[in-house]
């Protein structure tokens, strides 16, 4: 990896490959670089190497080959306890039979470091994470979400570099767990600490990061800030991973200044922004946001394209109406529209016509 890269990285992955039998490679000659202070997030399906890139981080998994560094030294042989990383779980992994304090004290002991200084990191800690009148009860005499603060402030009371999320709000419930996604973002912020964070969630990954790697298949499939990822991305996976997606199914005709000719399988030819599509004859997979596109009128930009649409379902999710149409043979495409006081509502039957601009539909791979 050149120097140039790495000068200010924090966190290296260099050419990192790990296979559990010696033949099937689970994370493929990765490469990623995160300088300090960074949120970052490994997101994608299970199975797709984003745990065991961080297990391998960690210290609890052994890279089969490639080289991990942090700070600029490498970790490979280092173990877990003296990486100096702070770790939380989604099944919080808190000692039942100690009360909040020991919890939190236990890896300040572990690092010898003084009672009066154990028993002031343990208070800062606790408030931090607004549990500071907490601290003599045990882990069974709090909620869900308390435990998961406390596992939080556990992970932080040492004060860590490093600190590295697996899942952690995943078995909360869904107002807990938007609270939970901004707290922790806030407070990463606040303390300027590094985080590698992995779920498979992805508004919480859009929430939450500073950037998003994309995993499938143990491949980086992009790695980018979340508005690059959901209104850019670069390959068909991404598209369909990151939020709600629309496909329409075609064949390149011509690439001419920048814009792709798409015929569709249904006959009607559209333009579109080649993304990984090269040549004419090639297939592809034209992909548009459910938000751009629009069947007002008055509301269509001028360059905008059009092809014509029937409505089989209207469903009111309070803030957003979503109305799926039948669109060049797809009977899934999904306009979504803000529940506005001028704001139409489909029925189910009606024929329409709908549009949006070129460079809001992607031409990717099929």
């Amino acid at each position: 990896m050149a120097a140039s890269q790495t000068s200010d990285a924090f966190v290296e992955f260099d050419r990192v490959q790990k296979s559990y039998d010696g033949e099937t490679l689970v994370v493929k000659d990765l490469n990623l670089t995160m300088p300090r202070g960074e949120f970052l997030t490994m997101l994608g399906p299970s199975g797709s190497g984003k745990t065991t890139c961080l297990m391998m981080l960690a210290g609890f998994e052994t890279a089969t080959h490639g080289d991990i560094r942090l700070g600029g030294k490498s970790i490979n042989n280092i173990p877990p306890h003296k990486r100096g990383i702070g770790m939380v779980f989604q099944n919080y992994a808190l000692f039942p039979h100690m009360t909040i304090e020991e919890n939190l004290s236990f890896p300040l002991e572990v690092r010898s470091i003084g009672k009066s200084d154990r028993e002031a990191k343990v208070k800062r800690a606790l408030e931090m994470v607004e549990m500071g009148s907490f601290g003599k009860r045990r882990p069974a005499q709090l909620s869900g979400g308390q435990q998961q603060r406390v596992a939080l402030a556990r992970a932080l009371v040492f004060e860590p570099e490093l600190v590295l999320m697996d899942e952690p709000l995943g078995a909360l419930d869904k107002q807990l767990r938007e609270k939970m996604q901004f707290e922790i973002t806030h407070l990463a912020h606040s303390l300027g600490i590094t985080v590698v964070y992995v779920t498979h969630d992805q508004t919480e990954a859009l929430t939450m990061s500073d950037r998003v790697a994309v995993f499938d298949d143990g491949v980086i499939q992009q790695l980018d800030t979340p508005d690059k990822l959901y209104e850019e991305p670069m390959n068909s996976f991404v598209a369909q991973f990151i939020g709600e997606n629309n496909t329409l199914e075609g064949v390149v005709k011509e690439i001419k200044n920048g814009v792709a000719l798409v015929q569709l399988d249904e006959g009607e030819v559209i333009d579109c922004n080649p993304v990984n599509v090269s040549k004419a004859g090639e297939r592809t997979r034209v992909s548009i946001r459910p938000e751009r596109v629009e069947f007002n009128k008055a509301r269509l930009q001028e360059g905008a394209h059009t092809l014509k649409a029937e409505v089989l379902e209207f469903i009111y999710m309070g803030d957003i109406f979503r109305t799926r149409l039948r669109v060049a043979g797809n009977d899934e495409f999904v306009v979504k529209t803000r529940n506005a006081p001028d704001q139409k509502r489909l029925q189910p039957g009606e024929h329409i016509e709908i549009g949006w601009l070129p460079e809001d539909c992607r031409a990717l791979d099929a």
